[in-house]
């Protein structure tokens, strides 16, 4: 197992890497902030000692080693626009993308789990007709056009719901939470339903139910204990790509998460806090994937087989 967790380690210290340069010439590639944080009429004295207090008039390798050196030492420099830590602005901003991200995949899991164990028990039945098709719509709406509509109906047309921010306590999470939970709601009916299917035609299911089990013990005791571990791989993924692709989310919604940071941080050419807020998802979306790959090890044996070779 610490093999397995050792090598798994190994293998995405590649990506972070390249994560860790991309986003400080990707950040370079929007251009010099001197132009947005000083006023038309400044002289070109005062542009350059702009430049020189936030380290802009060094070369692009100068810029790139002092960049590293910070990385190192968790220090990303202060935020152009407010003057404070950037590491400290994207910590205080994260736990708000988690805690959506959390939430939507618990819901996500608890209703595939009950809709697809539903739909297996009577394959090919009206029902399962019914869930199939909406959770393949489901999964096939883009998450921008639900959140637009969602604003548009419940918030501009009736006016039951908040149209972004958190100041109307738990109606705020309403829309941010159904436009992320749709599709991997829809993604992992899917899978549970399949991995149910099979799993329910097994000869173990058949050999419980000669012995006398119950149909509820026999779908949540033994059929889904084994369709589990699929299902794991793709919650897994949909819960990475929760924590990454909330930027367009949070930033319709006003949610003051790490998504809604990193667009401020675009538009305001903030290199540090843009760098902090990413180099952040992107150890999270690493300790995710690892934690994941952990959970499978543990339930299939063969994966635990295959690191050892």
């Amino acid at each position: 197992m610490f093999r397995f967790l050792r090598r798994r380690i190994y293998t995405s210290l590649v990506p972070l890497i390249v994560v860790l340069l991309g986003v400080f010439f990707l950040a370079r590639l929007t251009g010099d902030p001197t132009s947005l944080y000083l006023p038309e009429s400044a002289t070109q004295a005062q542009r350059e000692a702009f430049r020189a207090t936030n380290g802009l008039d060094q070369p692009l390798l100068t810029q790139l080693w002092d960049y590293l050196k910070g990385v190192v030492q968790l220090d990303f420099g202060d935020s152009l626009r407010t003057g404070e830590a950037a590491s400290t602005m994207a910590l205080r901003a994260f736990p708000a993308t988690l805690q959506l991200a959390f939430m939507t995949m618990f819901l996500a899991i608890l209703g595939a789990v009950v809709i697809g164990c539903w739909a297996a028990y009577r394959p090919n039945s009206l029902a399962d007709r019914i869930s199939s098709l909406l959770s393949m719509t489901a999964a096939s709406i883009p998450d921008f056009w639900f959140a637009i509509m969602g604003v548009w109906v419940f918030a501009v047309t009736f006016g039951v719901l908040p149209t972004s921010g958190t100041g109307a306590g738990a109606l705020s999470w309403v829309l941010p939470i159904a436009t992320l939970l749709i599709r991997p709601l829809g993604v992992l009916t899917q899978v549970v339903r399949g991995a149910m299917v099979a799993a329910l035609s097994a000869p173990y299911v058949r050999l419980a139910r000669s012995k006398g089990a119950s149909d509820v013990r026999v779908v949540t005791h033994h059929a889904l204990r084994n369709a589990a571990a699929p299902a794991l791989t793709v919650a897994g993924d949909l819960m990475v790509g929760l924590v990454n692709g909330a930027v367009v989310v949070e930033a319709i919604f006003g949610w003051p998460g790490i998504g809604k940071l990193m667009i401020d941080a675009i538009l305001q050419r903030d290199f540090a806090v843009l760098q902090a807020a990413v180099l952040l998802t992107a150890v999270s979306i690493f300790v995710l994937n690892i934690a994941i790959d952990a959970c499978y090890a543990l339930l299939d044996a063969r994966v635990r087989d295959k690191a050892k070779v």
